[in-house]
């Protein structure tokens, strides 16, 4: 989602073989760094389990970091060769960006918001202007200001009060996810001394525009469980306890209707949603109940007129169906069909105006957007001509408007917000994303939707993206994405800095595997708990599927997945290594049992619906089976580079660390393997736009190095 550098009579720059240089013949001589043994014996089920790295679990301990230094130290020295290419990439990335941009403007109660960035700056300015954009703009933060000093710096949950005097907002400085809430006078442009510690960093303000409902998380685990009410001017030792989730395996988070009549609690676990409402003009109320859980019911609500919609799997509707109930009446006995149950049609998302409900679809694995004028008269879908887009409504604040809001992007098509008039039908273009540096042309590169078919006869679709003029001979480098996990959506989407792959001879691909929703819910349940391994194999048989069909071999294709998608990519290497010439894996969730099996570890208890309860034998004995780090064995591996943040909330660091750990003394190659710690950051990678793209240079020279690619 970024943009290109002219190259002046270098035009497209394929694959070159090259000699090596004096750098990388010396650098095979460097040992690599042999993580000491310390066995500790995991006993569960009567099973035992040797875990000769266990120690690096402690972060306090100076041994650790020494280790992960080590590591840092032998990756530089072994890529130094590529540190110039490195910087000629990063540079590159950083040339198609536009600097000085800024987002569409949006109107909200009399103020059009905007974030901006001003050229050589890393971090946004966030203001706004009073009712016309000719206005002047009011500062609201300027995080390049605010970020100075920090290694790390992450400013969200920006809420304003309904009178447009104070705008709440949370801090985090390590890169946990830790977040200090406080609150501003936009009158005086004054910090007030409200701090509320230990916080998700959301917010919420009721209608009196003096108590605020924010989110806290349990010190150790990091799960959200409590929700608090603070008046402004207060210290927050006196704030109220207004909700506690007990149950650990689920989050609590707190919003407003669109409608701003209703404060919302909600709760919610992979499987089951509860919610609780509260009307905002009296915060010193009760939060009521608005249909309690039900194991396996999940729910979410919009308030509209005297009624709440609800988007629901009642009834056993797997895809959803949208359902309608008076504001006084909320409970499931009451809700009646608006939207029924398709068992073709994955029902995503709703967007309520005063004349129109946008309904936000998702049919064979595509998204659309459904028109439907609330008089029953004249319901349409926008038209889309591409099969490798995504689309969806996206900032839609206004109840009174005909106004749709919309992104749209393709695999080759930069983003564009569009507004859309659901009256007359007329589009405006707000903005397309710009790819500076003259050469980008869209028509350059070629899009595809192909279909590879699983073990067991079901259907992958694979989107691809490749420069035009390439054959399909077997020789092309190609990198396979994918994630396949908690029914997140991989659509495609435009990315600038893919560019420097595309034109230098690389096919790109997604894969849109089951543990994924992209072909609606039950691909989502055909990917999780006792069906996991559908996962893996759906990524292996769309490898398969490429190099058969000739877009690539396995001399030449690469894997990649983060976080979840980590978990896929050390899963295929024990399954199936030698398919892959090199694999990415960024902040790979690997050493699963271990992991599930420790409570206090930050967000467990809440995955269990996700990957089951290890303490539950049959669950224990299937993950067993797949784990990455306890499926390490003597067999040659790819070439791998492994990604970790020292302060990583969500993957802790010793995850990548003990695996590379393993893989170095049980691999029987001399492929290479690479672990790059941050050790500033969490799970997000570098704070800051422009730090991230010198990650992705990391990444992209792994895999043009292995290409021999190195320029």
């Amino acid at each position: 989602m970024k943009n290109k550098i002219f190259l002046g009579c270098l035009c497209i720059i394929f694959a070159v073989s090259y000699n090596k240089t004096k750098a990388q013949q010396m650098s095979k001589n460097i040992p690599a760094p042999i993580a000491k043994i310390i066995p500790k014996t995991l006993e569960k089920h009567s099973q035992k389990r040797v875990d000769n790295y266990y120690w690096l679990n402690d972060r306090e301990d100076p041994a650790v970091i020494d280790y992960l230094n080590k590591e840092n130290k032998y990756y530089e020295e072994m890529t130094s060769h590529t540190k110039t290419f490195q910087n000629e990439l990063y540079e590159e990335m950083k040339a198609r960006i536009k600097e000085d941009d800024e987002s569409v403007p949006y109107l909200y109660n009399g103020y059009y918001y905007i974030t901006r960035f001003e050229t050589g700056k890393g971090y946004p300015i966030y203001s706004r202007k009073k009712e016309n954009l000719s206005a002047d703009e009011e500062i609201l933060f300027n995080c390049n200001e605010l970020s100075e000093g920090h290694s790390y710096f992450k400013l969200g949950g920006l809420s304003v009060s309904p009178d447009n005097k104070y705008v709440s907002f949370g801090l985090d400085t390590m890169g946990r996810r830790i977040y200090t809430v406080q609150i501003k006078n936009l009158e005086t442009g004054e910090i007030l001394s409200d701090k509320i510690e230990n916080a998700t960093g959301s917010s919420v303000w009721a209608n009196d525009n003096k108590t605020l409902f924010y989110t806290r998380q349990d010190e150790v685990t990091l799960r959200s469980d409590k929700v608090f009410k603070h008046k402004v001017g207060t210290g927050s030792a006196t704030d109220e306890l207004v909700f506690h989730e007990k149950d650990d395996t689920f989050d609590v988070s707190v919003g407003k209707e669109k409608s701003k009549k209703y404060i919302v609690i909600g709760s919610g676990s992979t499987l089951t949603t509860e919610f609780r409402i509260l009307n905002a003009d009296q915060p010193d109320g009760k939060f009521v109940i608005f249909q309690p859980r039900v194991r396996g019911l999940e729910y979410s609500i919009s308030h509209f007129g005297d009624s709440f919609y609800i988007l629901t799997n009642k009834d056993k509707a797997t895809n959803f169906k949208l359902m309608k109930t008076p504001e006084k009446a909320t409970k499931k006995e009451n809700w009646k069909d608006v939207i029924p149950h398709r068992a073709d049609v994955l029902l995503e998302d709703i967007e309520i105006f005063s004349d129109y409900l946008v309904v936000d679809e998702r049919a064979d694995g595509l998204n659309r957007i459904r028109i439907m004028p609330w008089s029953g008269n004249g319901e349409y879908y926008l038209p889309f001509g591409s099969e490798t887009y995504s689309a969806g409504p996206t900032t839609n604040v206004d109840f009174d408007t005909d106004i749709l809001r919309y992104s749209y992007q393709s695999l080759a098509t930069p983003a564009s917000v569009i507004d859309f008039n659901m009256k007359t039908k007329e589009k405006e273009v707000k903005k397309e994303q710009q790819v500076l540096g003259g050469d980008f042309d869209k028509d350059n590169y070629v899009e595809e939707r192909v279909w590879a078919i699983a073990t067991d006869g079901n259907k992958i679709p694979i989107s691809i993206v490749y420069r035009k003029g390439l054959k399909k001979d077997g020789s092309n480098p190609l990198l396979l994405y994918a994630y396949g996990s908690y029914g997140v959506t991989m659509d495609a989407y435009f990315s600038s800095t893919r560019l420097s792959l595309l034109d230098r001879g690389f096919i790109y691909a997604i894969a849109h595997i089951r543990g994924g929703e992209d072909l609606g819910r039950t691909w989502y349940e055909d990917g999780k708990l006792l069906k996991k391994k559908n996962t893996f194999t759906d990524f292996i048989d769309c490898s398969k599927f490429l190099i058969a069909e000739k877009y690539t071999s396995a001399k030449h294709l690469y894997a990649e997945g983060g976080s979840a998608g980590g978990l896929l990519m050390g899963a295929i290497i024990n399954m199936a290594p030698e398919l892959y010439n090199g694999v990415i894996a960024q902040v790979p969730f690997v050493d699963v049992v271990t992991t599930m099996l420790d409570d206090t570890i930050p967000l467990t208890t809440g995955e269990y619906d996700e990957w089951g309860n290890p303490n539950i034998k049959k669950f224990y004995d299937y993950m067993l089976s797949y784990s990455p780090y306890d499926n390490v064995k003597a067999q040659e591996y790819p070439n791998m580079y492994v990604s970790t943040g020292l302060h990583d909330s969500q993957v802790q660091y010793w995850e990548p660390a003990k695996w590379v750990a393993k893989l170095r003394t049980q691999k029987t190659n001399n492929t290479v393997l690479y672990l790059n710690t941050n050790m500033d950051a969490g799970h997000g990678g570098a704070s800051g736009r422009f730090e991230a793209l010198k990650e992705l240079a990391e990444e992209f020279s792994f895999i043009l190095d292995l290409e021999k690619i190195i320029k």
